[in-house]
């Protein structure tokens, strides 16, 4: 039985449509939330082995915005590009198709991971008006507060990558290892919040479609960061940090603010790398200040 979402009064306001496309080499699926004839639309890009549905709170709190979200190729109900290694060109490519054919315009949003798929396909010449990047990663992860954490990581999806494959992907699937995921990363004390992020990440952190996807995917997570597309991107920009990110740590984000030819820095005190969960009221206002909508907001 899943835990009731904090969140969910609001949500379920907001009308949603469930499509699905070709774009860039898979049959994407995507969710549609809001107005369709709202003056603004989001395309927003969720982190790794997630979907779609961690972004959700964050809609929650902008229910006059169009938002559109698809999951990953590789994550959620979006297979894999087939017969591509999904690395950063690969998924920079997708992302740009999906946006020329399914939301032409839209202001990208990326999350985590998404932020580095984001940032790289707008440097590479996918057309927004306006970058955002929430919980942003700036920095190596290998060279984070949790470095050691993210080695381990990464001889995790090494030996699951190896094991026989029924025992790797329960191995990758496992609910103990996706809990201490969940546990490291959650920062609130509230205890209702706590017990809807674990389940979040319990529902929707091991709907990966295989294991080398999976894998591949994670190797391009910690082999890129956000710096390295930086200095190409010349639309205004929004970084929504936390203060307590152990992945990437504030004072990089402040260095990653630099370097940008038009970009402004928002931080989030008392949350880590979950501010779409813990913080989705605060992470709304700071996107809603730099877009310039000041409509309707959940109760």
């Amino acid at each position: 039985m899943s835990v009731p979402s904090p969140y969910s009064a609001a949500l379920e306001r907001i009308p949603v449509t469930q499509k699905s496309v070709d774009a860039g080499g898979t049959r994407t699926a995507y969710w549609e939330y809001g107005p369709a004839d709202s003056e603004m639309t989001i395309l927003a890009v969720h982190g790794f082995r997630g979907d779609h549905h961690g972004l959700e709170p964050v809609v929650a709190q902008m229910p006059d915005v169009r938002w559109i979200m698809p999951d990953l190729p590789g994550f959620g109900q979006t297979p894999p590009i087939a017969g591509r290694t999904h690395d950063l060109r690969a998924y920079t490519e997708w992302l740009t198709a999906f946006a020329s054919t399914v939301a032409p315009g839209a202001i990208v949003l990326g999350h985590s991971f998404g932020s580095i798929v984001a940032s790289a396909a707008v440097a590479g010449g996918l057309e927004t008006p306006r970058l955002i990047l929430v919980n942003p990663i700036g920095a190596p992860a290998l060279e984070g507060p949790r470095g050691v954490l993210t080695r381990l990581a990464v001889f995790y999806y090494w030996a699951s990558a190896r094991l026989p494959a029924a025992l790797g992907t329960e191995l990758l699937r496992s609910p103990i290892i996706v809990r201490i995921m969940s546990i490291a990363m959650a920062k609130t004390r509230d205890k209702g919040l706590r017990r809807f992020i674990h389940d979040q990440h319990d529902r929707y952190f091991s709907t990966f479609s295989d294991r080398e996807t999976l894998r591949q995917a994670f190797t391009t997570s910690v082999s890129h960061d956000v710096r390295e597309s930086a200095g190409a991107i010349d639309v205004p920009t929004l970084l929504v940090a936390a203060v307590e990110d152990d992945i990437t740590p504030i004072a990089k984000e402040r260095e990653l603010v630099r370097m940008f030819r038009d970009a402004v820095l928002t931080e989030i005190d008392g949350v880590g790398h979950l501010i779409h969960y813990e913080k989705p009221r605060e992470a709304a206002s700071a996107i809603r200040d730099v877009i310039g909508i000041r409509g309707e907001r959940a109760p």
